[in-house]
């Protein structure tokens, strides 16, 4: 029997930057490569307003947090 082909998608991780705690530790900064961030999608609200989706896992914000991790990765995923 000939039925609908199943399409999969593919999520793509686009690493984008680094997050860590801030010297003073009262802080996270986020450090985003100037290229990779001109490589990512963006969507625009109906207000006209454009952004950039990035992510940032919890649990490895956390581990960041607690001293755990020196930084982690903020990312942009992607389907394809």
């Amino acid at each position: 029997m000939n039925g609908p082909i199943a399409q999969t998608t593919e999520e793509v991780t686009l690493l984008v930057g680094y997050a860590r705690k801030s010297n003073g530790g009262g802080a996270i900064k986020i450090s985003i490569n100037k290229q990779a961030f001109e490589d990512c999608e963006t969507y625009t609200t109906s207000d006209g307003q454009t952004y950039i989706p990035l992510v940032i896992g919890l649990s490895a914000l956390r581990r960041v947090i607690d001293g755990e991790r020196a930084v982690t990765t903020v990312s942009q995923l992607k389907t394809q």
